[in-house]
């Protein structure tokens, strides 16, 4: 059971600081990161625009926890990743400026590390980042993974990083979607039987409590953080976390993905995302405006009129109300409506992709079942 911390994400800091619109003036951003892009065949990822960095999903990411990697123990905060399948933390021999103000791996420390030989990248957008792989005894909470294949990064590309407040990535995708023939984390943890069911469950939580962000529970479910039952849907292609949905629905009608389509379930990406010309016609629907550091926003006095919007998978709908899927941020006194939906298009053979990101998954109880490859979701309470 691993608790979940909810910080300012690097974005909000950016717009506190007054410095977010010069930011993605910098960028070039197309708005969103393209990490998934290189995940496909040339063929199918089509010609997308390229952004400066890809490092955009996680410019709004809030929730991190706590890993010792070594013997002793170092301690860093990751993000856990359900759209990426590596596990890295920052090098000591690390050259980038974002290194300077994170915790860095000392190997020269750890008495059980392994050093893997290998270089590896991870690409984001124009730049890479670049590490050396290696091995060593990883800790989550109480379960200690012996030789847990991980990366050092040596060069982290751009500023976003040096904003973060976590120092590295946890993935928890399946083993196709790693780079470097990594295995991956759970894979560990079920191979060494550390875990009595191989599954894991996310409950993130909402609001200001930033100290009690949520947990992630590797191994099990808690029957009390969430109310009714579990309904299952299986994973249709194994790299991330992908699932079948059968339409989206605005106030009960079918407004989008009316023959079907494929999202991915990513605690990784804060926000829900879909094909540009679809979330469009969204935001218009719920009546956001783009502001000029590039979100949609809604007047806040009109969260009461604003329609909810469903999700139908597996025949069964989960439906968002306003209140889950409009963020509330305070600035300066100043409050602030942003609507969770964001533009990213990622083609694919069957369509274009849908992220069910934070802002779907913190209405829901979301259980990954590698045993039975299904994805389970209950009411969050």
């Amino acid at each position: 059971r691993i608790p979940l911390i909810r910080f300012k994400s690097i974005k909000k800091q950016l717009k506190e600081k007054g410095e977010l619109e010069e930011f993605w003036r910098n960028h070039h951003p197309d708005v969103f990161a393209r990490r998934y892009l290189h995940c496909f065949p040339a063929d199918i990822a089509l010609s997308v625009g390229t952004a400066s960095e890809r490092l955009y999903d996680y410019m709004n990411a809030q929730y991190y926890g706590v890993v010792s990697v070594g013997t002793p123990p170092q301690r860093f905060t990751v993000v856990f990743d359900t759209g990426s399948s590596n596990f890295w933390v920052p090098s000591a021999y690390c050259i980038s400026e974002a290194c300077r103000v994170h915790q860095k791996f000392k190997s020269f420390k750890s008495d059980s590390y392994e050093h893997g030989g290998e270089a590896f990248s991870l690409q984001y957008g124009s730049g890479q980042l670049l590490g050396i792989a290696g091995k060593d005894t990883l800790q989550i909470s109480n379960i200690s993974i012996k030789g847990q294949d991980f990366g050092e990064s040596v060069f982290e590309p751009g500023t976003t990083f040096v904003l973060a407040h976590f120092d590295g990535v946890l993935g928890l995708g399946y083993p196709s979607l790693s780079v470097g023939n990594a295995l991956p984390v759970f894979d560990s943890i079920m191979n060494q039987n550390l875990v009595e069911e191989p599954i894991f469950s996310f409950y993130l939580k909402r609001g200001d409590d930033t100290e009690n962000g949520g947990e992630l529970i590797l191994g099990g479910i808690d029957h009390s953080l969430y109310k009714g039952s579990i309904h299952w849907v299986p994973v249709t292609e194994k790299s991330y976390w992908q699932i079948h949905v059968n339409n989206i629905k605005i106030q009960g009608r079918v407004a989008f993905c009316s023959h079907g389509c494929e999202a991915i379930v990513d605690s990784g990406t804060s926000l829900i995302t879909g094909p540009s010309s679809q979330i469009r016609r969204l935001q218009e629907y719920i009546g956001a405006s783009p502001s000029n550091t590039g979100e949609f926003l809604v007047d806040c006095r009109r969260l009461s009129s604003l329609p909810h919007i469903s999700f139908t998978i597996g025949h069964r709908e989960y439906k968002l109300t306003a209140e889950q899927y409009i963020i509330k941020e305070s600035i300066d006194d100043q409050t602030f409506c942003m609507s969770g939906f964001q533009s990213l298009d990622i083609p694919t053979r069957t369509g274009s992709l849908w992220i069910l990101g934070d802002v779907f998954m913190s209405a829901f109880y979301c259980i990954f079942d590698r045993g039975n490859d299904r994805v389970g979701f209950a009411k969050a309470v």
